[in-house]
Formats: structure tokens, sequence, C-alpha cells
């Protein structure tokens, strides 16, 4: 899963069998150091001898018989708590046990993940009674709240919070100034899906009670009404009873569309003379009236400042603590985005004084909390978050950083993120441990950044015996430890071995309190990294202790030449790196290496005669590498830390270094090669051609002549995957007899054929008992791509056959790689047979990306099959369109607080762009910018975030690098897209970024294209292409028409794109549906680029009135026009220009009496009239003003007219249509703003008298005596349907004022249900009015809520 922590949380089994070695372990204390481990691992491999990582945990627990093999594996009650949190298996605990105060004590670790809990169990104090937790930061931004707005309390202590609510400040809090800074928040945005769903379902329970309630209330009202009225004949009890039922509609309705957007919380900032201070009130939370209220809370500051944190309520049971910036104006409520972060600290860091045994790896080290998991987008990361994050370390002074996040990535060691990485380890000496990913088990798998960055320690995930005997609850352990299936393995695309080192990848650690438990199994190398990462911490916990200086490149040294390799073979390394990473171990290679300069080797490889690319290992893939000799140029540089001194380090340094190959006939080296400190560089030749198909992996490295205990000072891993070449015809490839136990894989290599582009295979399994699960992965290594993956994890509960199809790229290797999961297969004696066939399909085209270009003129396409005879179908069509906007507004500007600046002291700059579009109809939507997508860490810009709002600001989509579609409505909407770079002029080029806004097209919208034999197929209509079977060596050629002009989907401007796929092959690609997405292997790109469209006509053309009149005449026309516009246009705002406008009406209503136009204008100038101080003298202007509208219309010629049916092609009368609907319209308007007028003139008489009685009089005479009002309603009702959005709120009105509250709701909510539009504030106004008055107040409470989501009152920050 992109961007998502690397963990797994599900349960896993046990894992593979493997005869234990009689070799014996090197001894902790031999004085070889531990490098001979690696030497020996190396030069015996051959005769099969080696060390495997086994590590007891349990003291004895094992038995081993005479073969070799397990015979049983217990665990006694201290040993099963001991595999909970794995220590052990990295010598950590002998560590400890051996040196009890370098428990990890003055070490600072910071936790880059999805949030820490500092509720949770364990992570409150160090083990010498330190604060565990000194900062916790949310460096997303998804916690924070604009807070610049200020207020003063009244004098009774009063505020009116940002949500509107009425607010009680405590007496006792210190605030000098008197301002308030207020702010609100939902509070479901603060929660992950998982709790905010258990909250949904607790809230729901409540509020359906209480609807109930209602519900029950009003069916009694109704059933009385019934027994009192047996017949129902009269008008107005008819309307009664309707009303009655009405509300029993509505509370039932209600039910069904219930959805709750959650609580609002407010908050409120200050300054006490000291600090800023944070109060929360969250009465919505709370069940009880008088809980959660603001001035009961207590108040908080800057959770580094007093390290207190606090709970949203007792039923969410969410911590969360808070920071203030810039001034107050930025509050950040931080909560975690998932268990995941809380979960890893614990593992690195948790201290239980009564449970010793599920003590984290260095309970003595202390952390910082770096939240890059961003709320918004589930859990995923930013480079906002990243970049923060880092900042956070280093204003820390952090000792090391734990990363358990990643994703595939583009290029290798490249990007914004990585500079900054790199900066980090080499000036400020941060030790960055990261997860290798989840991706296995194929090679070339390993993930941005742990996997993929020279500056960071790259974890993989082991899994012990007692690990999965104790934290999986196996019925048998595995024999021996091994790397779990899923771990992610090397190389790197540029050759880098990807994994560093290994470490247990399960613990039962700690979560956050809201998942209502202490502790959770998780799984992953995202438990693997914090692992190696505690055990990182015990070293330096040493090294301070015994002042030694700290630095990165000796650390990763001592780890890497101090490890237990993990498995038999040379390519084990691609999975478990250097090995199993022992604690004991690279401390006393540290201590004795602590007078070696601090040097990291840093490795540049050219191919003898290129200079780019530049790699850090040699891999050769590709079936033409693999079968002839290289040469190859490697530079080695060492580089120092940025605070080494010229003279004392830099000038002396020169080693004598003898280099090595793990294997001289495929690998040949110079000799010797003598370094200084401006580098080196030596060739290397690579002969791959006698070794045999599959998987080579060798070494060179160095050897430094006068400290060979040092162990190699650097590694160039040599990776050789020689493919089997495919020569049958038809193409198909049979890998027989596979045999699998748990956990082994097979891999296999294969050159694609050239002109394949899928493939359809068939697994069949063979011979066994128990359920069997397998991980199938296929890779191939394409240039300036990602990795093309596809996997598919299969179950076979017998014997049996499953077929697949997926896509490859012709010419280039693949790995198949096939695994039986670690677990699978547990107690079973037998292993399990595999047999895998492929068959290569392939249809190849001159074009593998079509493009028309607007015009009539079909695309030529030439197809051939290259292997055997296939079926040509082609198939295309065009689903999707582009619109390209380019923005309206762009905002640059320095971001305000410390927390964007960078340890160099530079400022983070921001571009804010601007875009607007309109739906014509819903749809689902999502926008594309080329220049960012799809790229976090292989990007130079350090971030990109956008927001898609509507008119009244509600927010419906946010996103960064990977935007999703989005379902919008019908409307208007605004894009902001925030870019974020150090760089002005990086900013600057960016100012008119083209975004483009996708749309899907709906299924009647779809447009299927046709194909053609004959070029002139399209204009003509016949000459259609179906099919045809391709013979090899054959081409064969057709067209394929571009859609027709009547074809276009609406908003289809000049440029915009419409996009989709084109198949060849006979799977084909149209239907969509998920069992048949898996045959639609092969697909390309189809798009269209939306032409101009044709010119308007001449509007002058055929008779026109207007001809007919003189030149005097229209002059008066167009002055008595311009006249009326320049009315419309002023906007008076003080009394005297009021007044002037009053006059200038006035002047104009005599000179041009009863032309209906300019009295609608004016009638609209005094409707948009504001401050109106006298509100009933202001309503008899607007209803005389309208009653001049009204009677400047003959309304019964108006009725005539539209009672008379008319030809619509005649264009003068169509134009007497047109001017007919403008004076109806005009008619209307008037109408219903009289009405309007004279419905608040009633409203303001029962105000004066404090009484409705004139409503209710009018109510029992409803029907008897014509009211003005009803006189009005009854008029515009004749002209236009009162229930309409624009005339609805009229109708609610009457039916209100006739005391019919449920027909009344009923109303407003039709008219809501109805428009088309953006939402209009009045109505809801409207409605809310009438639920308080009927008295539901749990619907009240349930629409202010969507009040603040509807009618938000900024837009939220970035």
């Amino acid at each position: 899963m992109q961007n998502a922590p690397l963990l797994l949380q599900f349960p896993i089994l046990p894992s593979l069998l493997f005869p234990f070695s009689s070799l014996s372990l090197p001894s902790p204390t031999a004085p070889s150091i531990p490098f001979l481990t690696s030497l020996v691992h190396t030069s015996v491999l051959r005769k099969r001898f080696c060390f495997q990582a086994m590590p007891s945990a349990g003291g004895g627990d094992g038995l081993v018989n005479g073969g070799g093999a397990f015979s049983g594996f217990s665990l006694t009650e201290s040993s099963f708590l001991a595999s909970l949190m794995p220590k052990k298996e990295i010598a950590a605990d002998r560590f400890i046990e051996a040196n009890p105060e370098f428990d990890g004590r003055g070490v600072l670790i910071a936790i880059f993940d999805s949030g820490v809990d500092p509720a949770a169990a364990g992570l409150q104090v160090t083990s010498d009674g330190k604060p565990k937790i000194l900062d916790i930061l949310d460096c997303t931004g998804s916690g924070d709240v604009d807070i610049s707005k200020v207020v003063k309390a009244d004098e009774d202590g009063c505020i009116i919070g940002a949500s509107g609510a009425s607010l009680v400040v405590n007496s006792s809090w210190k605030n000098p100034s008197g301002e308030w800074h207020v702010g609100y928040k939902f509070v479901y945005e603060l929660f992950t899906d998982t709790l905010t769903s258990r909250l949904k379902k607790e809230r729901k329970k409540d509020w359906d009670e209480k609807n109930q309630e209602e519900i029950a209330k009003a069916v009694k009202v109704l059933d009385d009404f019934d027994q009192k009225h047996t017949k129902v004949e009269d008008p107005n009890l008819k309307r009664v009873r309707e009303d009655l039922q009405h509300r029993i509609d509505i509370l039932k309705k209600q039910a069904d569309c219930y959805d709750d957007k959650g609580p609002v919380i407010d908050a409120v900032v200050w300054h006490d003379g000291e600090v800023w201070r944070v109060a929360l009130d969250t009465q919505s939370l709370e069940d009880k009236p008088t809980s959660g209220k603001l001035a009961n809370f207590v108040p908080l500051t800057n959770y580094k400042i007093e390290r207190k944190f606090g709970v949203f309520s007792k039923l969410d049971a969410c911590t969360f603590v808070v920071n203030v910036y810039d001034e107050g104006n930025i509050l950040s409520i931080v909560t975690d985005c998932s268990p995941h972060g809380t979960h890893v600290a614990g593992i690195a860091t948790a201290f239980h004084p009564k449970e010793p045994l599920l003590n984290g790896v260095a309970p003595g080290a202390q952390l910082i909390s770096c939240k890059i998991g961003d709320t918004r987008l589930g859990s995923m990361e930013t480079g906002t978050g990243l970049t923060r994050a880092l900042i956070a370390a280093v204003e820390h002074k952090c000792d090391l950083i734990n990363m358990s996040y990643g994703e595939p990535t583009l290029l290798p060691d490249y990007g914004r993120f990585v500079d900054l990485v790199n900066e980090a380890v080499n000036k400020y000496r941060l030790i960055f441990v990261s997860s290798a990913g989840n991706s296995g088990p194929a090679l070339n798998t390993v993930g941005a950044p742990g996997g993929t960055s020279s500056s960071i320690i790259g974890v993989g995930a082991y899994v012990s015996p007692s690990m999965a005997a104790g934290a999986h609850c196996v019925v048998e352990a595995p024999s021996e430890g091994l790397e779990y299936t899923w771990s992610s393995r090397g190389p790197t695309a540029d050759g880098d071995l990807g994994v560093c080192i290994s470490a247990p990848g399960a613990a039962v650690a700690p979560v956050p309190t809201w998942t209502l438990q202490r502790r959770m199994l998780m799984n992953g190398t995202s438990m693997a990294s914090p692992s190696a990462c505690g055990g990182i911490a015990l070293l330096i916990s040493a090294m301070k202790a015994e002042n030694i200086t700290v630095s990165p490149y000796l650390v990763r040294k001592a780890l890497e030449n101090t490890t237990i390799p993990v498995g038999c073979l040379p390519e084990d390394k691609l999975s478990t790196g250097q090995g199993l990473m022992q604690v004991d171990k690279a401390y006393e290679y540290i201590r004795q290496s602590q007078n070696v300069p601090c040097v990291w080797y840093k490795v540049k490889i050219n191919q003898s005669g290129k200079l780019s690319p530049t790699t850090r290992g040699i891999y050769l893939r590709e079936a033409s590498a693999c079968r002839q000799l290289s040469e190859w140029t490697v530079q080695i540089e060492p580089q120092f830390h940025e605070d080494a001194n010229n003279l004392e380090e830099l000038v002396p340094f020169e080693e004598c270094i003898a280099l090595h190959s793990s294997e001289k006939t495929v690998v040949t080296v110079p000799d010797y090669l003598l370094l200084t400190h401006n580098g080196r560089s030596f060739n290397v030749v690579v002969d791959p051609s006698n070794l045999s198909d599959g998987l080579h992996y060798y070494e060179l490295y160095g050897i430094d002549c006068k400290a060979p205990w040092r162990g190699p000072l650097f590694r160039i891993p040599v990776t050789i995957t020689k493919p089997v070449v495919v020569v049958d015809r038809p193409p198909i490839v049979s890998f027989t007899r596979m045999s699998f136990l748990p956990g082994h894989i097979e891999r296999r290599f294969i050159e694609i054929p050239h002109g394949s582009s899928w493939v359809e295979a068939t697994i069949q399994t063979i011979g066994f008992d128990t359920t069997r699960k397998f991980f199938i992965d296929t890779v191939q290594i394409l240039p300036l791509k990602r990795p093309l993956k596809w996997e598919s994890v299969v179950t076979f509960s017998s014997p049996a056959s499953k077929s697949f199809c997926f896509p490859v790229v012709g010419g280039q290797t693949m790995e198949l790689a096939i695994a039986q999961f670690w677990s699978s297969g547990i107690g079973s004696r037998e292993s399990s047979l595999v047999d895998f066939e492929l068959t290569f399909h392939g249809v190849s085209t001159n074009k593998d990306e079509i493009v028309f270009d607007g015009s009539e003129a079909p695309v030529r396409i030439d197809a051939e099959a290259l292997l055997a005879s296939e079926k040509l179908t082609p198939a295309a069509i065009l689903n999707k369109i582009k619109v390209p906007y380019r923005p309206c507004e762009a905002k640059l500007c320095t971001l305000p607080t410390d927390r964007d600046r960078l340890p160099c002291g530079k400022q983070i700059l921001s571009l804010t762009l601007t875009y607007k579009f309109k739906l014509e109809d819903g749809a689902e939507v999502k926008p594309t910018i080329p220049l960012f997508n799809d790229r976090i860490y292989d990007n130079k810009f350090e971030s990109q975030f956008y927001m898609i709002s509507d008119t009244n600001k509600r927010i419906f989509a946010m996103g960064d690098a990977y935007p999703k579609f989005k379902k919008l409505p019908k409307g208007e909407y605004n894009l902001q897209l925030h870019i974020r770079h150090e760089d002005v002029q990086c900013l600057e080029k960016m100012k008119q970024l083209v975004v483009f806004i996708e749309r899907k097209l709906e299924d009647k919208d779809t447009i299927k294209l046709n194909f053609f034999s004959q070029p002139d197929g399209p204009m003509i209509g016949n000459s259609a292409y179906k099919s045809s079977v391709l013979v090899p060596g054959k081409k064969e050629a057709f067209f394929i028409g571009p859609p027709s002009k009547d074809k276009f989907p609406k908003n289809s401007p000049q440029g915009s794109v419409l996009s989709g796929a084109i198949s060849y092959a006979k799977l084909g690609i149209v239907n969509s549906s998920k069992e048949s997405s898996r045959k639609m292997p092969a697909y390309y790109q189809i798009s269209f680029i939306v032409p101009p469209t044709k010119p308007e006509e001449d509007k002058g053309k055929g008779s026109s009135p207007a001809l007919t009149k003189t030149i005097s005449e229209r002059l008066i026309e167009e002055v008595r026009d311009a006249k009326i516009k320049f009315l419309s246009s002023l906007k008076p705002e003080s009394d005297e220009e009021f007044s002037e406008w009053k006059k200038l009406c006035s002047s104009l209503k005599s000179e041009y009496p009863n032309y209906t136009p300019l009295l609608s204008k004016v009638l609209e100038g005094l409707i948009s009239q504001r401050n109106i101080e006298d509100r009933s003298c202001h309503d008899e202007e607007v209803i005389d003003a309208a009653n001049e509208v009204v009677d400047s219309i003959d309304r019964d010629e108006l009725a005539r007219y539209f009672a008379l049916k008319n030809d619509p092609e005649d264009e003068d009368v169509e134009k007497i249509k047109k001017k007919m609907e403008a004076t109806r319209d005009q008619l209307a308007g008037a109408l219903y703003q009289k009405g309007l007028a004279l419905a608040e003139i009633e409203s303001l008489k029962s105000e004066v008298e404090s009484t409705s009685t004139l409503v209710r009089e009018d109510a029992k005479d409803a029907g008897k005596s014509e009211d003005s009002f009803e006189e009005n309603f009854k008029e515009l009702r004749k002209w236009v349907d009162v229930k309409s959005s624009k005339f609805g709120t009229l109708a609610v009105l009457r039916e209100k004022r006739c005391g019919r509250l449920g027909t009344a709701l009923k109303v407003v909510t039709d008219v809501i249900e109805n428009n088309g539009e953006t939402p209009k504030k009045k109505l809801y106004e409207l409605k809310l009015s009438l639920l308080e008055e009927i008295g539901w107040s749990h619907l009240v409470s349930y629409e202010k809520q969507w009040m603040h989501v509807r009618f938000p009152s900024g837009l939220p920050l970035f």
C-alpha cells in the first residue's frame, strides 16, 4: 500500500524447518572480532557450510537431536513474555544485563511516524525516572486550527467562540491583554477512521433512541387526531392531518439519511504573561450537559514546556496535546492517525518497571514524536511532515531517528527529503534508521527512503523460533530463524544492497488508549526498524557514557561488520542485508575503533566509457549484459563529517586497502588501493558468461591492511540475474516439480520475448495435506520508472490449479518469485510440489500511445504478432476527460513559524495557487498535476497539497502527491494548490502551473471508438474493421477514427483531453467488473485533444425589430438602457448615498413611467440595501416597489401569450418569447419579494406585541377571509412553481404562518434537495428555525453540526 506505515497487523503463523548447523557460533569475546563471520560466510559457501541466525530465546528451550533438527520447542512463562518483545535475538538483553546503565540513558530518539500517545503503557518515564517523551509534534498540519480571530470577554466573562457558541471563561485564568484567540475544529478530523467509526456507532445509538422517542410522540398525536376526527373532509383539517403525517415522515427519513459529521469543539488561546495557554470546550462530546465546559478545562501549553496532555472525553478515550505557533495565530491539536507510531515507540523505548520482560529494547532512552502521517489523508506521509520532522529532530539535538514509513520510488537515493537526510547525518551526526518495506519476496522491492537511501540504515524483518511460538502462538515453532516472507528484498535499481541489517519484525507493544487495550501484536519491517533503532540507542548510550565520539559512520560500520548471517547462500544478503544485528558485538567493535577516523566510504560506479548513469553497485539484470564481460570504474570517496578538521583529519588521512572479491573467476579487482581524502578510482571486470541461469550474488570489498580486524571498509554488491531465454514457439516456459517447505522461495528469471505484452500463467499444486499459502510476485525493472510489479497471494486448501494474467514488457528480464508463506503448512511433514507454466502473448504496434490531434483524420495502426498467431480484436474507449486550468490567483509568501525554518537558517516559502472550475452536473473528479503527481521521496520540490471547496468554502476533497477521485455535486468550485520550497526562483516558475481537472464520464457518455480498414472510413461511414488473425511475420494495418463531435461530453472546452484505453487482444478492456479486470493485462493510453468549437453565427442575420426602428428611437432606447444599467451598478452604503439613489430612481421613473425593467431594478436596489434600522418601514417600501412592478405588467396579455403554442423555428416569435419570459420572471420576482416583506411585517408585529395572536387568527380565518399575504401568494402560484428553489422560501413561510410546521419543514427540505445549485445558507437557517420551533432538539443539534460543514467561517489551514 503506497505511503502507508510499513506494517502487517494480522497474526502470522509458523515458518520454515531447516536443519540446524552443527557449527558453533563465534564467541562474543573472540579476539578476531565479528568480521570473521562475514569472511567465513563468503568463503565457505560453496561447501554449504554456514552460520545461521539462531540465538536462543528461552535458554535451552529448543532440543537438538542427533541429526541437527529440532525435535520440539517449548516456552516457559518468562521466555514467552520475552518473545512478545524480542530482545535476545539482537543480544540487547545480554548487553543490558552486562551494562545496566547503558540501557539507552542519555539518548534521544525522534520517532517519525503516525504520532505517539503519551498516555500509552510504558511511555511515561525512563528507567532512570526521567520523562520519556520530551516533545510531541504534528508536523503535517492536519491538526492545525486558525485562531487568528481575537475577541474580548463581556462583563459577565463570556466570549463568543468561533463556532458561534457563547463560552464562559474561567475567572482564575490570567490574561493580562484581555485578548482571547478563538477557533474551532471538527473533532472527527483529529480521530482515526477506526475511532471515528466506533464513536459514530455509539452516537448513532443514542441519536436513534431520541429519534424513536420523537416518532412515538408524533404517531400518538396523529392517532389522537384520527380518533377525534373520524371523517376528515374539511380542507383545513386535511391540511392539519397532512402536517402531522409530514412530521412522522420527516423523522423517519432523517433516520435513513443520518450522516454524523461529528461534534465541533471550540478552542480558546491566550497568553498568560509567560506562555501561551489553550483550553477546549468539548461539551458536544459529552453526555452530561455540565461536562466538557470551557471553564472546567485545565489549560495546556506547548507540550515540551510542561509535558501535559488532555483527553477529549471518556467515550473516545483519545489523548491529545497542543502546541501554539505564529504568535498565537495557529493552534496545533496533536493526536495520532493510527496505533502504528505508539507501537513503534514502545518497541524502541517502552519501560515497564513491573513487567521488565515487556520493556522496549532501550527503556532508558527518551524520545520526541514527530507525526508525519497526515490524518486528512488517512495516515499517508507528506513532504511537509517529513521536512518539519527533520527540522525538529535537529532542533532537539536528537541522536537517532526511526522512520517506519515508505513507498516505491522512481529514482533511488534522490530527492529533496534525501538531501535533507544527508545533511542531518553528515553535518548533525544523526543516525537514521528506517524500514525496508513489506513488498517481498521478490527482489528489487525495497522502498524509499529506508531501502534506497545511502545515508539511512534500512532494516529487514526477521522472525525467530521463540517469536513464532510466543508472539505468533504457533503450535510448532520453526527450527531456526529466517526473514519474513513479505520483507522487502534488494537490490535497488542502481545495484545497492537495499537492506543493511535485519532485526525482529514483530512485537506485542503498547498502543494508544483510544484502542481500549494496552498492547497489540503488529508485524512488519515497521517493527524491525524500531527494534534496530533501540539496539543502536544502547550503543550510543554506552558511547556517551564512555566518552566515545558518536558518529553515524562508525555505528553503521560496527552494525554491518558484526551481524550473524541469516541463511546459507550469498544471495541471502539481498533479503537480510549483512545479517541479524548483534548489540554486544557491535559495541566491542566500536570500542576497538574509537581511535579510527570517522569516515564513510562513498561509492560511485560507472560502466567504463559511460558518464551516466552513476550507480552504487553493479547490477547485471538484462540478458545481453549477462552474456558478456564488462568493465566498471569504481570511485571511492572518503566522506568526513562537516565539522572535520582539515589539518588534523583530512590531510593525514591515508589508508592502504586490500581489495577482495568473493569470487575472482567472476569479479576481478586490483589487489591494493591507496586511498586519500580526495578519493581514488579503480577498475573492476565482471565476467558472467560462464554462469548458469538464475541469481548470483558476489561482493568486492576493501580491507584496511594495517587493521584487518576492522572488516570491510566498503562493500560493493555485484548482483547478476541471468535469465532463461525463451526459444520455443509458441513461447511457453514451464517450471516443474518445484518443492516447497514453509518459508522457501523459488526465483526464476526469464528474458521476456520481444513482442510480448502479457502473460497467461497457471500454477498447479501437488502432494500436500494441510492448507498452503503462496506469494507469487513478478518484477521487471524499467529505466526511470518504478518497478513493474504484479503480485498475488493464493491459498490452496487442497491440490488444485489457478490461472492468472498479467502485463509484461518485451525484451526485459522478469523475475518470477514463488514463496510458500513462512507459517503456511505448519505441522505438516509433507513438502508442496508446484508446477508453474507461463505462456507469452503479444500484439506489437507502431504506436505505444495514441494521440488524436483534434482533426477528423483517423490514426493508422500497424499491428503484428511476433511470437505466435493472435486474434486481433481492437477495442478502444474514452471514459475520462481532463480539462486544463491556469491559476486565477498566485500568492507567494514566507511561512511564518519556526517549524518551517531549516537548520541552515533559511525560511521555507510557500506558493498558493487558486483555480476555479465549474461542474454542470455531478461527477467524480480529481486534480492532476503532472509535474508533481506520484512522487514524494524522488521529488526535488518539498511538498504539495490541494483542497477543493465550493463557494461556501465547504471542503470536499484534500490530497497531495496521490490525488483520488471524489464525487462532487453540480456547482462552482475552487481548487487551492499549496507548494513549498526554499528557493523563491523555483516557486516563481510555478505561478502559471497548469492543473488538469480529470472527470470520469458516466456510462452513457463513454465514447466507444470505431475501427476502419480504409482512411476515409470515419467520414464515409463504411469499411468497418472488426477482427483478424495475426500471423507471425506478417503485419496488418487498420485505422482508428476520432470521436464524432456529437459524442463530446458536456463542458469539454478547447484544449481538453479525452482519455481512455485501447487494447488489441481478445481479452479486451471494456468490462470493468472486478472479476474481469484481471483479464485486461495489456492496454495502452489513448487520448483526443478537443479542437476549437465552430465560430458563432453572425448575430445580425434575419429580420430584427431593432432594424425597423429609426436611429432616433434606437438612440433613446440605448440611453434608457444605459441609465438603467448605471442605476443597477450603484451600491449605496451611507444614508446620504441612499438618498441620492432614491432621487435618481424617482427621476428615472418619471422619465420612463411604467417601464417594467426599470421598476425591477429599483426593487432589486431596495432589497440589496444593508444596515437597515427600521425594518418595518423598509418592508413597506419593498411592497410599494413590488406593487409598481406588478401594476406595470399587463397580466391578462401575459396569460394569453403563455396559453398559446408558438412556432419555435420562427426567430421573431422566439424573441417575443424571451421578452415575455423575462416579463413573467420580473412579475414573479416582485410578487415573491412582496410576500417576503408582508411575512416580515407580520413577524415584526408579533414581536412587538409579544404574542402570535395575529398569526393564529389568520390561521383560523384561513379560507374565510383572504389576507394580503394569501392573495399575493395565490397570484404568485399562477405564474411559477412556488415550491421551486427560487420561490420555495415563501411557500415555507406560508405554511409556518398557518401553524403547519411539519408541512413547512417538508417544503423547505424538498426545496433544498431539489436545488441543483450550491446550498443557500438562508434555506438551512429557515430549516433550523423550524426544527427549533417544533422542539426536536436532537435534530437541531444535528443540523447545527452540519451548518459548520456546509458554511464554514473560512478555509482550513494547509
